[in-house]
């Protein structure tokens, strides 16, 4: 289960190959970023469609891996810089979670199709 209190929130700039899993993930963090795969942090990654993400976590005794694939819509995300992460706060990754299902909530509510 994701746990981010206390944790930094570390977000990959731009696309990354929606096939890589744990270990290409965590070493992606360990080589690119020049990060600690192992740290008490969390790591985002967007694919290049911006409609799934996945999130690696140590939870101090191995990985987890998180996937959310959305079914319409895309999730905002930083292009490609100088930068190849940046840190968000708790609030700001919640809003990245919750932002492209609010928008779709509110796109089925004009269309006359209210969710429950």
């Amino acid at each position: 289960m994701l746990n981010i209190q206390g944790k930094r929130i570390h977000l990959a700039v731009g696309p990354t190959d929606g096939r890589k899993q744990i270990i290409g993930l965590a070493t992606l963090v360990k080589n690119s970023f020049e990060l600690d795969p192992f740290e008490s942090a969390i790591f985002v990654f967007c694919n290049r469609s911006r409609n799934r993400l996945k999130i690696l976590e140590w939870d101090g005794t191995g990985f987890w891996l998180h996937l959310k694939k959305l079914e319409q819509g895309r999730f905002a995300w930083p292009t490609a810089g100088n930068e190849k992460t940046m840190n968000l706060t708790d609030d700001e990754f919640y809003s990245l979670l919750a932002g492209p299902g609010l928008i779709q909530k509110l796109n089925r509510i004009e269309h006359g199709c209210a969710i429950a």
